[in-house]
């Protein structure tokens, strides 16, 4: 009886790991939204680090974060470190592109709780009724990321969270 019990436990561990073996070796989530400000009030409150406490998700996570930053908070070459809880962990980003009105990306590296280099993009598109907003993570996902994706569902966790911050960026822009 041992011996059934123990070798149905390895087939499915076995199971799982060969399943997450399957996984794709990259990950991209993405969440949107329409705010009524035109581009050029809301790519300030992106662009410059020293903003991010009024809209970011993270940092009502973690109110006690240490926090530091670069020479300079704004544009390409700003840089902004954190270390907190284990909500939020431990991290740099660096902005590596910055399209006035248009586009911030973000060099991102996580420290803990996992370590992680992946990249965040922020796009501005005007329309109609205001800008549509799109917050975008994507990198690599090694092995032990794919493990933890066949439990735990990536794009839902941090996606609200990325719904969270667009909504705080969205009443902060149109103020």
């Amino acid at each position: 009886m041992f011996k059934t019990i123990a070798l149905v436990v390895m087939l499915l561990i076995a199971g799982v790991l060969v399943y997450a073996a399957t996984r794709p070796d990259d990950f991209r989530v993405e969440r949107s939204v329409t705010i009524k400000a035109p581009p050029e009030k809301i790519f300030p409150l992106v662009n410059d680090f020293g903003q991010w406490a009024a809209w970011s998700p993270y940092e009502k996570k973690d109110p006690a974060m240490k926090r530091s930053f670069g020479a300079t908070t704004v544009g390409k070459g700003a840089v902004y470190e954190w270390n907190g809880n284990s909500e939020v962990g431990q991290g740099r980003m660096e902005i590596v592109e910055a399209a006035p009105s248009s586009k911030v990306g973000i060099k991102l590296d996580f420290m803990k709780p996992i370590e992680g280099h992946n990249i965040a993009e922020f796009s501005f598109v005007p329309q109609a009724d205001g800008t549509k907003v799109a917050w975008v993570i994507h990198g690599p996902a090694p092995f032990v990321s794919k493990l933890m994706g066949v439990f735990l569902n990536m794009d839902k966790m941090i996606g609200s969270d990325f719904e969270v911050g667009l909504a705080n960026l969205k009443s902060q822009a149109e103020r």
